[in-house]
C-alpha cells in the first residue's frame, strides 16, 4: 500500500506571509524594496496566484528575519509534521 503524504497547507502559508508583512507594517512595494522581489510577485504570492520557488521563500524569511522553518513550518498546519508520531486510541 502506498501512503503518500498530506496536501500542504497553502492556506496558511498565505496567511502567515500577510500577517508578518501586515504586522511590520509593511505596503506590497516596501516589501519588494527589502526583499529584491518585485511587487507583483508578492502579491500573488499572498493571494495563491503562484506558489513561488524556495529561493523566493528563503528571501523572504531573511526579509522578515525569521527562519525558513517558521516561515513554511505552517505547510504542516493540520496535519502531522514528518517524524512525527499519532497516538491510535
Amino acid at each position: 500500500m502506498t501512503i503518500f503524504p498530506p496536501d500542504p497547507n497553502l492556506t496558511a502559508l498565505r496567511v502567515r506571509l500577510g500577517r508578518l508583512r501586515n504586522e511590520r507594517g509593511w505596503s506590497y512595494d516596501e516589501l519588494a524594496d527589502r526583499s529584491g522581489l518585485s511587487r507583483r510577485t508578492l502579491i500573488d504570492l499572498e493571494h495563491g496566484r503562484t506558489m513561488g520557488s524556495i529561493a523566493t521563500w528563503h528571501a523572504l524569511a531573511h526579509t522578515f528575519g525569521v527562519s525558513i522553518d517558521h516561515l513554511l513550518g505552517t505547510l504542516c498546519d493540520g496535519h502531522a509534521q514528518p517524524g512525527e508520531t499519532t497516538s491510535h486510541h
